[in-house]
């Protein structure tokens, strides 16, 4: 199963929900402007603000294996 970005998970469930983001923002409590840098894929966001929005749908960050192609010397 394919990993989808965090910006594509929010969105997806939040359009899954029928909800615009002005709606998401209100009912998560972080502001509009979060919301919209949040589905754009911003890189740098506070995790707890994510995790304000990620409550919404019963989700919290946690760390995930990165598929890398390091090798070891």
């Amino acid at each position: 199963m394919e990993q989808l970005s965090l910006n594509k998970f929010v969105r997806l469930k939040r359009k899954s929900l029928k909800m615009t983001q002005k709606e998401m923002s209100e009912k998560s409590g972080v502001g509009i402007r979060f919301i919209r840098e949040l589905e754009r894929g911003k890189e740098t966001l506070k995790m707890d603000k994510v995790n304000q929005v990620l409550d919404l749908f019963g989700y919290e960050l946690g760390p995930i294996e990165t598929n890398r192609n390091n090798e070891e010397s």
